[in-house]
């Protein structure tokens, strides 16, 4: 599959999360210096992001299965998209606990409300056999915006001299651009609807486990393992903060990783597709052992940058894959509540990775949370090296 042959929605739908991220990781590297500066401590952070992320997950199976009951994609995408933008400036109008969750539980909300209709809409967009290239396409542009955001802070800062809080308005600019650029896309109407429960609670999309397929049970199980130990990046970045980087080396290396992950994103998921999306993501797991096991080991600044490299590669041979891979697993008019359902469960789960980071983290060090995180994905791994083979959607083939 060549780049060119991606269709409109694919492109659109790319260039929306290019901009919607570049407004959001204009502020992911600052973001924990922001809130120590106005007194979050470490453990408050791993709460917030764990509160947070929570959020998120449960609106990503919730209004995935929405998306699927309704038979539309786009307003959720776009109701999604303008929450999170909205949310930035919010951040900056007060340094009070209280307002601070509530903004950013609201970017996460929005995260939630547009993510299971997404991956469906561009799950439409493919067949089994080129899976793996869009879904790496799109988090390759993703990340990309990665690369931009943290590069335009880095610009900022200086400029703003080290006012935090104007960096959260401009970041509303782009955020609000990838939300307009979704009015370049038409859904066409449904011709059939499934019929469903009318079950509308928020956790009504649990469900969706009873009725699922082991292979998609194991690849889950494997995935959520791996979340429990998998907290939010931020300790990564607050413990160079400790070994004494500046902000800018802080922001600078997370720019490489986002570059290394976004250059890596689109051949890894072609590669997927040619050797089997299930070996992609073991690679994932040993990389990422690696990243951990010499963070609790080092405090060497071009080790770092090595670290961020190899972490780069995980990333891409990560997150993508196992969207891809979920989405074979499924059945097509389920798309949004299978993908959502995982993703909400991933949430959850990563919220107690961040309140067990933190709490480790706050009980002994860093180097402790980073080594436990390591030994967990070596196991994971192991759990993925004897699941066995996987039916693709394709009857003759396996992945």
């Amino acid at each position: 599959m060549q780049v060119k042959s991606l269709n409109k929605t694919v492109w659109v739908l790319s260039f929306v999360s290019l901009f919607a991220d570049i407004s959001s990781e204009m502020l992911y590297p600052v973001m924990p210096v922001f809130l120590k500066s106005i007194g979050f401590s470490v453990l408050l952070i791993g709460v917030l992001e764990g509160i947070a992320e929570a959020t998120a997950g449960l609106s990503k199976g919730y209004f995935g299965k929405l998306s699927d009951d309704s038979g539309k994609r786009l307003p959720f995408i776009r109701w999604g998209y303008f929450l999170a933008a909205a949310a930035k400036p919010l951040m900056a109008l007060s340094a009070l606990p209280a307002w601070i969750f509530g903004a950013r539980t609201m970017d996460r909300l929005g995260k939630g409300l547009r993510t299971g209709a997404r991956d469906a809409m561009l799950s439409d967009q493919t067949t089994p056999e080129n899976k793996g290239a869009v879904f790496g396409f799109h988090r390759g542009m993703d990340t990309l915006g990665a690369c931009i955001g943290p590069a335009i802070s880095l610009l900022l800062i200086g400029f703003f001299h080290r006012s935090y809080q104007q960096l959260f308005m401009v970041a509303f600019v782009p955020g609000l651009l990838s939300t307009l650029l979704l009015y370049l896309l038409k859904e066409k109407p449904k011709a059939t609807k499934v019929a469903r429960p009318n079950n509308k609670n928020l956790s009504s999309f649990f469900s969706y486990w009873q009725i699922s397929n082991k292979e998609y049970k194991k690849v889950v199980i494997g995935l959520l393992l791996f979340t429990l130990f998998n907290s939010s990046d931020y300790f990564l970045l607050l413990q160079m903060k400790l070994k004494g980087l500046t902000d800018s080396t802080i922001i600078g290396v997370y720019i490489f990783y986002n570059l290394v992950y976004a250059l890596l994103s689109f051949p890894l998921g072609k590669l997927g597709d040619k050797i089997g999306l299930k070996n992609v993501l073991m690679l994932s797991f040993v990389l990422f052992a690696i990243v951990y096991g010499g963070m609790a080991l080092s405090s060497s600044m071009t080790v770092y940058f090595i670290l961020f490299f190899i972490y780069g590669a995980y990333a891409a041979a990560g997150d993508g894959i196992a969207t891809a891979l979920l989405s074979n697993l499924c059945r097509k008019e389920q798309t949004g509540t299978a993908l959502g359902s995982f993703k909400a469960m991933q949430s959850i789960f990563t919220m107690f990775a961040s309140f067990m980071c933190g709490f480790i983290v706050f009980k002994w060090n860093y180097g402790a949370a980073f080594a436990l995180t390591a030994i967990v994905s070596v196991l994971v791994f192991i759990y993925f090296l004897f699941l066995g083979k996987l039916q693709n959607a394709r009857p003759k083939d396996i992945y």
